[in-house]
């Protein structure tokens, strides 16, 4: 400050730049600086010095996250920097701090962080829910599955579960296995107007959808139903959403069933547990442990979210259920039977006795059969069977076309049919080797003989050239 001072008062004398360098002993350049009075001591310019750990590795790395994101084209379910950063730890033993990447990525995009309107809840209070959507490979298949997403508002812990449908069933099923997750049912639970629980209005005058009611009466809670276009009234799973769908989903989980896929949905949202809240000292688990106790218990009877219909079973021996028609074994063929739909699965009963199981169709106008529900009746009717629906639908072709060589009996091919079933079609493919019995001899052959036919020829008046 003072040899600021001092050049800029020796200046206003008219001496020479040289000179006063001479007089204060510094440096010309230094005089240069402060010749002007543009630049001043107290203000210090920004300094950056490049991050060592940004390796060319690490940004190569990153470089790709966003690069399978465009290749995607899936807006909202890409890299965010956390989980880029997340990635690098995992994947690449990463040692640098999450706002290094952070700042490394926003450089790349070119964007600003978005801001958040902090909130405040008791322990015990409120839940909020939400459906997402989320693209994941399914048996190696593309597909798209809808994500429902709750968290508690006081600890910030999440519950995460798909479903390939979003319809009453899933809903009032993803809230009981949230509040089994959780270990007790919140006094409020906030979702927003949708169809699936609210019947009609909206807001605080929504009437609600009468099996929600069911539910909520069950568990004790209150419903809150958000007003429309109003997605900061439950800003807390808006995020959860968007955050699940970037980071539990990113990469593209690729699973063989939607229950291998919800097993990791759980191990994420367990490992999200330890994270701390801002504005809190503890974690995530440490807060949640206080609010599961301030919890409603649960209810010793479990809510069964199924939805049941009552048919009778056609001479097909299958009944009807949301337009598609499902097997039952050939013994019950005319019979009224119970059919209780699952959100991923179809069971069907027949005086309070289980007789079918089958993966939920989600279709129009399909039938569902399991192949050994008409075993016993194809062994009855063998020349039935290579045209039988349910064996064509069910039988790999490979394994079908196979049996079409072999010499076998309609009970053979039942019975090997029925060890498929045990065993898998490529098991008793290639465990079974078939011979083909050779011709039936005939013993008692028929000799021939010559036949003299002279005497004819001399009956028509001998030999006609």
């Amino acid at each position: 400050m003072n040899i600021y001072k001092e050049v800029r008062q020796l200046r206003q004398q008219g001496r020479s730049q040289r000179s006063i360098a001479v007089q204060l002993g510094i440096s010309r350049n230094t005089v240069k600086k402060y010749w002007e009075g543009e630049a001043v001591p107290w203000v210090r310019k920004e300094y950056q010095r490049p991050t060592s750990v940004l390796t060319e590795g690490v940004k190569n790395f990153i470089q790709q996250c966003l690069d399978e994101d465009e290749e995607n084209r899936l807006k909202k379910q890409s890299h965010t920097a956390k989980r880029i950063y997340d990635r690098l730890v995992e994947e690449q033993s990463f040692t640098g701090g999450e706002s290094t990447v952070r700042r490394y990525v926003q450089e790349l995009r070119g964007s600003t962080p978005e801001a958040f309107v902090p909130l405040a809840f008791d322990p015990g209070d409120a839940v909020q829910v939400d459906w997402g959507e989320a693209t994941i490979r399914l048996a190696d298949v593309k597909t798209k599955v809808n994500i429902f997403c709750a968290r508690l508002c006081y600890s910030d812990a999440p519950f995460v579960v798909a479903y390939r449908r979003q319809n009453s069933e899933s809903f009032l099923e993803a809230q009981v296995r949230t509040f089994d997750y959780f270990g007790g049912a919140p006094r409020r639970v906030i979702f927003d107007n949708a169809k699936i629980a609210v019947k009609d209005g909206f807001g605080a005058h929504a009437k609600t959808q009468d099996s929600y009611a069911m539910l909520a009466a069950h568990y004790g809670f209150e419903t809150v139903f958000c007003n429309p276009a109003s997605g900061n009234e439950k800003g807390l799973v808006e995020g959860l959403v968007g955050f699940s769908r970037r980071n539990f989903c990113v990469p593209l989980p690729k699973v063989d069933s939607m229950d291998e896929l919800n097993d990791l949905l759980q191990k994420r949202c367990e490992q999200y547990l330890k994270h701390t809240i801002r504005g809190k000292n503890g974690t995530v688990r440490e807060e949640f442990e206080v609010e599961k106790a301030a919890l409603n218990p649960l209810p010793i009877y479990r809510f069964d979210p199924a939805k049941r219909a009552h048919g009778r079973v056609d001479r097909f021996s299958t009944v009807r259920f949301d337009t598609n028609n499902y097997s039952v074994p050939v013994t019950y063929c005319g019979k009224e039977v119970t059919v209780k739909a699952l959100p991923e699965q179809v069971e069907i009963y027949s005086q309070n006795k289980l007789i079918a199981t089958h993966p939920r169709c989600l279709g129009h106008k399909q039938n569902v059969y399991d192949l050994q529900h008409y075993l016993p009746l194809l062994e009855r009717k063998g020349r039935a069977i290579f045209q039988a629906k349910p064996v064509r639908d069910t039988v790999p072709p490979v394994f079908l076309a196979w049996l079409q060589k072999q010499n076998l009996k309609p009970k053979q091919i039942v019975e090997l049919l029925y060890r498929c079933l045990d065993e898998g079609f490529d098991t008793v493919m290639q465990g079974v080797s078939v011979v083909t019995p050779p011709p039936p001899k005939i013993a008692d052959t028929v000799v021939v003989q010559n036949v003299n036919l002279a005497g004819y020829d001399v009956l028509f008046g001998g030999v006609r050239v």
